[in-house]
């Protein structure tokens, strides 16, 4: 007998605990709840030394309520069609609980990232985009992948050349694919959305006071001690910008081990030495664990745990002994259905993956409608913004008779830019996101998971409905 159950399992628990927080026929939700097709791709590699290789890999499509499907793709020799259909699911219920018009879909590759050349790599992601392109499982109006773990913009490129060039002149062929360098159709703002995302939602919700007295914390980030588990791409920006807001980064755990410092870790120290190929562990703490003790590094004094890499770590055995106040799932599915209730019953607030992930995803979004329209964010009326802030401010000058001076109109007589108005569309949806899914929450007496699922749950079944799906 397996210790836990396969990942789909644990996303269809939630599903059926949201269940008796709506109204709608079984048959709805079991439509809602089932994954529409798998595919597995397998297709040869002829690696450096000239050998033949088979490489195996996925693209589900859990829901198509909506069109396109969207959803990452990721390269780890741990994939398998579970994870895929779990992580399908998800983002299902994450793109309709935050008003983005796609259906849910994820994809992956099973290899082992370090273990080829660039070349390899190339040839990998090029085949595989290929077979995706022969099964209609890519386009613009179809399915728009993206990044996910282990997949760079070095990887998205080679994705939306390869499709670019089989969509034999599309007019919006580059809207297939999310996650783009700039110059190849992407977007400001989109490496750090995710992590961005996270931080936004974590400060929405330290700012109730009601929440936190019941927590025993004080409003705001001001002060509280974070340990955060993975500094890649969402965990290291999410760490810098809670920093840059007073919170205390007393922890980080990696693959190779972890450390805490009760006084505070330079998070832009860490990363950077990770990324120049360095050890966590080389560098100076008073609390150090290595590679086999580091999932007790989840049980460090904090005050809020950031989980911000793999799903599961955090099961009902090590769920009791969590001391953090809040969790924020910033990876997907990091807690187990069982250990969510152990730490709801202990009142550990938990701010579910489905909502506090979904930055990633709402600007690959931004995005999308960038590369469909074919107009740069910002362009069309930035100078025009600029020039009635600077009209404003000379006409306060004249009320007030008093003179700006040439710096300060210059600091605010600006237009937004892209990347000013894709933060700003993102902390919107942030901010609305967690409003709606704790005002749920605090109506029918459930945690927030349970009510972003309802959300979720409730926006797919009208979908389905409006449509006429079932006559």
């Amino acid at each position: 007998m397996r210790e836990l159950p396969l990942f789909f399992e644990q996303v269809n628990r939630y599903f059926d605990r949201a269940k008796p927080l709506l109204d709608h026929p079984e048959g709805l939700l079991k439509q809602i709840k089932a994954c529409n097709a798998v595919y597995h791709l397998s297709f040869p590699l002829r690696r450096d030394d000239g050998t033949i290789e088979v490489i195996h890999g996925w693209r589900a499509h859990h829901s198509q309520h909506r069109l396109p499907v969207k959803g990452g793709f990721r390269l780890t020799v741990h994939a398998s069609e579970d994870e895929v259909t779990a992580l399908a699911a998800l983002m299902t219920y994450k793109c309709a609980l935050m008003d983005i018009p796609f259906g849910g879909a994820k994809g992956a590759i099973k290899i082992e990232k370090d273990d080829y050349s660039s070349g390899e790599l190339e040839r990998i992601i090029r085949r595989y985009t290929f077979e995706l392109v022969q099964r209609n499982c890519i386009g613009p109006g179809v399915d728009v992948p993206g990044p996910d773990m282990g997949v760079s913009t070095r990887e998205i490129a080679w994705m939306s050349d390869t499709y670019c060039q089989l969509s034999r002149g599309e007019e919006s062929a580059l809207g297939a694919v999310t996650g783009k360098p700039l110059g190849s159709g992407g977007v400001r703002g989109r490496v750090e959305a995710t992590g961005r995302g996270v931080y936004f939602g974590i400060r929405e919700a330290v700012s109730f006071r009601e929440d936190m007295d019941r927590l025993g914390l004080s409003t705001g980030l001001d002060g509280k001690r974070v340990v955060i588990q993975g500094l890649g791409n969402v965990g290291y920006h999410a760490g810098r910008l809670l920093t840059q807001d007073g919170v205390l980064v007393v922890g980080i755990l990696e693959r190779d081990g972890g450390i805490y410092d009760p006084k505070g870790l330079d998070v832009e120290e860490v990363y950077r030495h990770r990324e120049n190929g360095g050890s966590i562990l080389e560098l100076e703490a008073p609390r150090k664990v290595g590679r086999e003790d580091r999932p007790a590094g989840l049980e460090w004094p904090c005050d809020i745990l950031i989980p911000a890499a793999l799903e599961n770590v955090i099961g009902k055995e090590n769920a009791p002994r969590i001391q953090a106040k809040i969790v924020a799932e910033a990876a997907n599915g990091p807690t187990t259905a069982n250990a969510g209730e152990i730490l709801e019953e202990r009142g550990v607030l938990q701010i579910p993956d489905l909502y506090l992930n979904a930055g990633g995803v709402t600007v690959s979004y931004f995005e999308w409608i960038k590369n469909l329209s074919h107009v740069r964010f910002g362009r069309l009326e930035r100078r025009f913004q600029a020039a009635s802030n600077h009209r404003m401010l000379r006409a306060i000058e004249s009320i007030t008779e008093r003179d700006f001076d040439v710096g300060t109109i210059d600091e605010l007589a600006v237009g937004a830019s892209e990347e000013d108005l894709v933060n700003s569309g993102l902390e919107e949806t942030m901010v609305a996101g967690y409003h709606d899914v704790r005002e749920l929450a605090r109506r029918k007496g459930t945690g927030l998971r349970n009510a972003a699922f309802a959300i979720a749950m409730e926006k797919v079944a009208t979908s389905y409905e409006e449509r006429g799906i079932f006559p």
